[in-house]
């Protein structure tokens, strides 16, 4: 995680602990709220934090009023 920036490191590290038992879904304003970032901070990282993660697999889920992300352990 070296060439993680330091809010990325802070949602790989809660979304681990947080899929620890199995998958999870999330929107970036609930993490956001858990880690003390904006929705927008975290919503702009998911993707990027999809191709880039080991740790858990992140997925684009739904989209409704806001994107639903769907995070399992890898």
């Amino acid at each position: 995680m070296s060439d993680f920036t330091e809010e990325e490191k802070r949602i790989v590290s809660y979304l681990r602990e947080s899929v620890s038992a199995g998958e999870r879904y999330f929107r970036a304003k609930n993490i956001a709220d858990a880690i003390g970032l904006s929705a927008k901070q975290v919503g702009v990282r998911l993707p990027r934090l999809a191709e880039k993660s080991d740790d858990v697999e992140i997925e684009k889920w739904g989209r409704a009023r806001s994107t639903t992300w769907r995070v399992t352990r890898s």
